[in-house]
């Protein structure tokens, strides 16, 4: 029996997911990674290829928070940006991760701030 890392499985059921949740330009795909220190969002269009919205932990409208915090506003404004490009439905991807934590804390400001899903 193999020894998996951490990263490895992650990798493992974000691949189980992707075989279910894809993105159209009808309703993209709203998908989350998680690092130790940030947290990103992008809203693509899987069958063009292209990401047509994103936000991150590195933006200066989050930048300076806590990393509790930054996960809610991240949510928000890629929410917002989502919005102001006319997107109103996503698919969410959690990336492999749980649906816990600042995955969750995301899902739920993205939702407040408008995004069905």
């Amino acid at each position: 029996m193999s020894v998996q890392t951490k990263e490895q499985a992650r990798k493992r059921r974000h691949r189980r997911v992707r075989a279910k949740v894809s993105g159209s330009a009808a309703r993209p795909r709203l998908a989350v990674y998680r690092s130790n220190t940030r947290i990103y969002a992008q809203v693509i269009d899987d069958g063009a290829g292209h990401t047509l919205v994103a936000a991150s932990s590195l933006d200066k409208e989050v930048a300076g928070a806590k990393r509790s915090e930054q996960s809610a506003l991240v949510g928000k404004l890629v929410a917002e940006r989502a919005k102001a490009a006319g997107i109103e439905t996503v698919v969410f991807d959690r990336g492999g991760y749980l649906y816990h934590g600042r995955v969750r804390t995301l899902a739920e400001a993205a939702r407040e701030a408008g995004l069905e899903f």
